[in-house]
């Protein structure tokens, strides 16, 4: 084996290495932009499907019980309004983690409302 030989191994073998975690790191950065991309996009999914669910509430709520008194539906449109304007405000900052409770809360809020979907169309049923 010649001398030379031995060196030359090592220095490519090293140039192979480096050159494989540069391009993770690589993939690595460009793929935590996408993951925040699509955590803020499912996000504003998720505002956009409660508001048109809630402006359904609202219009069989309004159906069956009239125009008269308080406004159920109106503290979940706030509310809905809130997750929007801190989106605006902090989703660039904010982490993943955030992003997701955010998502949450507003999956939950639809599913309150769903709730109560259900119990309007049982009581227009009795």
């Amino acid at each position: 084996m010649n001398h030379a030989t031995g060196p030359t191994l090592a220095i490519a073998l090293l140039i192979f290495l480096t050159a494989t975690v540069l391009a993770a790191l690589a993939a690595a950065l460009l793929y935590r932009p996408l993951r925040r991309q699509r955590a803020v996009r499912e996000v504003l999914d998720a505002a956009d499907a409660l508001e048109e669910r809630l402006r359904i509430a609202r219009a069989e709520i309004a159906a069956v019980a009239g125009d008269e008194g308080r406004d159920p539906v109106g503290e979940a449109m706030r509310e809905m309004l809130r997750q929007r304007l801190w989106l605006r405000d902090h989703g660039r900052q904010a982490s993943l983690n955030q992003l997701g409770e955010v998502r949450a809360s507003i999956d939950a809020a639809r599913g309150r409302i769903e709730q109560q979907l259900v119990q309007i169309e049982q009581a227009r049923l009795n």
